[in-house]
């Protein structure tokens, strides 16, 4: 598959019914919004073009709708937000892997077990571990949960952000996929709601839509794009940018390939 560097989206969006744009590293960084990126949703929108903003958030998709709102977003751009929170939120009501959970994340990700708080429990009571992320009191190391984690294998734990780490501003910090991979090296079995797995686009798309997804991150947003044959953009500047410093543009291809992933588009912001 030829790989193009393009200028602006609007060279390819012709070819396109849905765009699934991913939020953290391609809209906002956690702390404000990319203006050009929120002109290309401005743009989509002026051609009646389908797109939704689909996060690995491990928050209710309302949760998420505020924050952005929160961030000046306009509202008119949130009519299809879906978030790895919701999907996994699915899985909650249906006691689809036990009643009673450990509550393994920070309590800004409360909204997520709102109803449920009578099944949060123990990590030495519950049925499975519902992890969205690090403790508030052990952000900066993963040592802490290895120790945590280690006479708990037996269970299982849901994982409602895959992602490993994310730039808030400049700073680096830990996702729940992180915990999840630490889990799995110990042994434990992890079930994973969110991009690159295929239920998060399910509840998104329909088969017969022309699909592009845009995203900074090679191990979800892109692996997830070629797990579903959609085509994709990927967005240099993210979670991958110290690999693509100085990197000339001939070798980029050769960085996805080491992850195992092709893309059709590079951009190193998602701009108009």
């Amino acid at each position: 598959m030829t790989t193009k560097l393009i200028k602006g989206l609007s060279q390819v969006q012709s070819k396109y019914d849905v765009f699934l744009i991913d939020l953290w590293g391609v809209i906002h960084n956690g702390i404000h919004l990319y203006s050009e990126a929120t002109n290309v949703l401005k743009n989509l929108n002026k051609l009646e073009k389908k797109f939704v903003l689909i996060s690995n958030a491990p928050r209710p998709s309302k949760i998420v709708e505020k924050y952005l709102i929160n961030l000046k977003m306009d509202k008119a751009f949130l009519k299809n937000i879906f978030t790895s929170g919701e999907a996994a939120l699915q899985a909650l009501k249906k006691n689809s892997y036990g009643k009673t959970f450990y509550h393994l994340g920070p309590k800004r990700d409360k909204d997520l077990i709102k109803g449920f708080e009578k099944n949060q429990t123990t990590i030495e009571k519950c049925d499975f571990i519902l992890c969205t992320g690090l403790l508030e009191s052990e952000e900066s190391s993963l040592y802490y949960y290895k120790n945590l984690l280690s006479k708990h294998t037996k269970l299982k734990m849901i994982c409602t952000n895959p992602d490993l780490i994310v730039h808030r501003g400049s700073q680096i910090e830990y996702c729940a996929g992180s915990l999840a991979q630490v889990f799995e090296k110990l042994g434990g079995k992890v079930i994973y709601f969110g991009k690159p797995y295929p239920e998060i686009y399910n509840f998104c798309v329909k088969k017969s839509e022309t699909i592009l997804a845009i995203g900074d991150n090679i191990r979800t947003d892109i692996k997830g794009a070629n797990k579903m044959n959609f085509d994709s953009l990927f967005i240099t500047n993210g979670v991958h940018r110290d690999e693509f410093l100085n990197m000339p543009v001939e070798k980029y291809d050769k960085i996805l390939e080491k992850y195992k992933t092709q893309t059709n588009y590079y951009q190193e912001r998602l701009v108009w």
